[in-house]
């Protein structure tokens, strides 16, 4: 009989392909940072070489220009100190604007020896890569570190990311907010709440961090029938203190505790009125013609429509379709300061999700087409930007 062969048994095993250990998850946020840094970076240099060929300060441009100012004076003078009267029903109050920015400016300013507009645009700066840095860790969450990485330049690259340069709000409450929603994904919620009240005392839309966590926190209760730790309650209790103190404190001190603060934004001419004043806008706009600002501002907007929609049909997390939802409702159905709507956008990342996962489904299929999108992104928002800070002179 024949035997067997035991060729095979006795064959040398071949060794091991080596293992390639997966990246860790600090090695993929850097990456992000690095590459939002970058194209931050390259805007405030276009910044700065558009303000030298034109005569103008380009730390001025960045750190002392519109609600900048406003923001340094009352962190220097406190509330009170600056009101322009123009005509009738026209006041434009210090009281509209919230507190924590001005606080955290005295503060630095007080420990650090620079100026309040250095110390403004010192802490703008560290809020927009604390900002990213959460942006990452919301992609990285829901759909891995290509999508995570491509979100936060995304972020970077949109063309009013120039404020993000800028001694303004916007990089405060995004921080705030990013974190806070992370928090609620993750079910940290003592944390989701504190960040959603200090979102609440950053600027008068960071209700909306609230409005988020308050609804997930509902439909949590509801979900398990009210079976839900004592934390869920104590951090939707947290959410709205913030904004809900400060419009309170505007309000005694005008002497109409629920409306004070309403008729201050009034006097600005900002005002909810479900999309009125907007409308009337963007007719005369488009029957007498406007200036370019407008029309991109237009655009801006109903894109930030359909990245919305699309945000629901992808079946996005509550929190953040929440947070972008009021977002987006406060930016389309409020009057006043047209021109500034992009601006109030920023903070709603979220509607972001959905071009970062096609552009990462891109970047797998088609690599140039990916990095052709990124880099024609990369053009237009340093252009824009500039346009916007050196030469449109438009308000912020």
């Amino acid at each position: 009989m024949t035997q067997p062969s035991t060729a095979l048994l006795d064959a040398p095993t071949p060794p091991a392909a080596p293992r390639t250990l997966p990246r860790p998850p600090v090695a993929g946020a850097a990456r992000a940072l690095a590459l939002f840094a970058a194209a931050r970076l390259t805007g405030m240099l276009a910044v700065a070489v558009g303000a030298w060929l034109t005569g103008q300060k380009p730390f001025a441009l960045l750190g002392r220009s519109w609600d900048s100012l406003w923001y340094a004076g009352i962190a220097t003078h406190g509330y009170g100190a600056r009101t322009l009267h123009f005509e009738a029903g026209v006041v434009h109050s210090d009281l509209a604007f919230f507190p924590l920015y001005p606080a955290l400016i005295r503060a630095v300013h007080t420990v650090l020896p620079i100026g309040a507009g250095g110390a403004a645009l010192l802490l703008a700066w560290a809020a927009t890569l604390a900002a990213a840095l959460g942006i990452h860790r919301i992609g990285e969450h829901l759909h891995g570190r290509t999508v995570a990485t491509l979100l936060v330049v995304l972020w970077g690259l949109l063309p009013h990311s120039v404020v993000l340069s800028m001694a303004y709000t916007e990089p405060l409450l995004t921080a705030l907010a990013a974190w806070s929603l992370y928090a609620v994904l993750t079910g940290r919620w003592l944390w989701a709440g504190t960040l959603a009240a200090l979102a609440g005392l950053s600027r008068p839309n960071g209700f909306a961090v609230a409005a988020a966590v308050l609804a997930t926190a509902a439909y949590e209760i509801v979900r398990r029938r009210g079976r839900v730790p004592h934390r869920l309650w104590t951090g939707a209790a947290l959410a709205p203190l913030g904004w809900a103190s400060y419009v309170l404190w505007v309000g005694i001190r005008k002497g109409d505790p629920l409306g004070g603060y309403f008729a201050v934004q009034r006097g600005w001419g900002s005002t909810f009125d479900f999309g009125a004043g907007s409308a009337r806008f963007v007719r005369k706009m488009l029957l007498d013609g406007d200036r370019f600002v407008f029309a991109v501002t237009l655009l801006i907007v109903a894109v930030a429509v359909l990245l919305f929609a699309l945000l629901v049909l992808d079946r996005a997390p509550l929190p953040l379709l929440v947070f972008s939802g009021v977002l987006l409702l406060i930016t389309v159905g409020g009057s006043g300061f047209f021109e500034s709507k992009p601006r109030f956008l920023l903070p709603a990342f979220p509607l972001l999700l959905p071009l970062a996962c096609a552009l990462a489904r891109t970047a797998r299929a088609r690599p140039a087409h990916a990095l052709l999108v990124v880099g024609v992104l990369a053009g237009l928002s340093v252009t824009y930007g500039t346009y916007l800070i050196v030469y449109a002179h438009t308000p912020l």
